[in-house]
């Protein structure tokens, strides 16, 4: 059974850092990219970072280069996110997914998705 769990949202203050984990099972780690994207309430989903576990190849939207660190750990089949300077526009579910490379923040060419975590800043 294919899972991706993510985990680490908390609420934090703006400025402040947190770093988020994906924990994948179920297929080949090293056959697929991980992607981050995130939802706002009343918002659409939006894509913002993206890792292919073999080469490292990434991606980060304009919104979040810069602030969030995108990386993977294959002996764990893990990707996490690291994100500083966070603002309160950063609130959000966060959510990670797979699909096959070349890395993409396309919502629509995922093939899974976990359940997501709640990042909250206050400002």
């Amino acid at each position: 059974e294919v899972q991706l769990v993510e985990s680490g949202g908390d609420l934090v203050q703006a400025g402040g850092s947190l770093r988020l984990s994906c924990a994948a099972s179920g297929f080949r780690f090293d056959d697929y990219a991980i992607g981050w994207f995130r939802q706002a309430p009343g918002k659409e989903r939006e894509g913002i970072s993206c890792i292919t576990s073999s080469s490292g190849s990434t991606y980060y939207a304009d919104s979040v280069k810069g602030r969030f660190t995108i990386s993977s750990d294959n002996a764990k089949n893990t990707v996490y996110l690291q994100m500083n300077s966070l603002k309160p526009e950063d609130t959000a579910v966060y959510y990670c997914a797979a699909t096959v490379p070349p890395v993409t923040v396309e919502a629509s060419d995922m093939d899974y998705w976990g359940k997501g975590t709640l990042v909250t800043v206050a400002s």
